[in-house]
């Protein structure tokens, strides 16, 4: 997204950290820079704004739940890890795969599978 318009700093730097933004999780100085593109940039601004109510939205519907302990952690390390992805950078060791297979249990590890119920055993 852009207006097609140079600005100091790039439509795709603010997005992609719009919501350090919004949170204010970022120094003062970057504050102060994504401001002013949001005033130069009217397609960001809406977006900010856009997703600025949505985080008011999910506030006000799901604001008074507890959160576990170490869950923001978790989440913060997948977004970096999801977005080193999309630079193209390798990461390792920081989080198992979503998808991957999960752990085998060594008590079963090796172990054929039993037949099921009303199937013969063939030796």
């Amino acid at each position: 997204m852009s207006c097609g318009e140079p600005h100091e700093t790039d439509c795709s730097e603010v997005l992609d950290h719009l919501y350090e933004y919004l949170d204010r999780e970022m120094p003062d100085s970057d504050c102060a820079k994504f401001q002013e593109h949001f005033d130069e940039c009217s397609p960001c601004l809406e977006k900010y704004g856009l997703e600025q109510e949505v985080k008011k939205l999910v506030k006000r519907c799901c604001g008074h739940d507890d959160v576990p302990e170490g869950l923001r952690s978790k989440v913060m390390g997948r977004i970096e890890l999801i977005r080193a992805a999309e630079r193209g950078e390798e990461r390792t060791g920081e989080l198992p795969d979503p998808v991957a297979a999960p752990a085998v249990d060594d008590d079963t590890a090796g172990s054929s599978p039993q037949p099921s119920a009303g199937r013969k055993k063939y030796a």
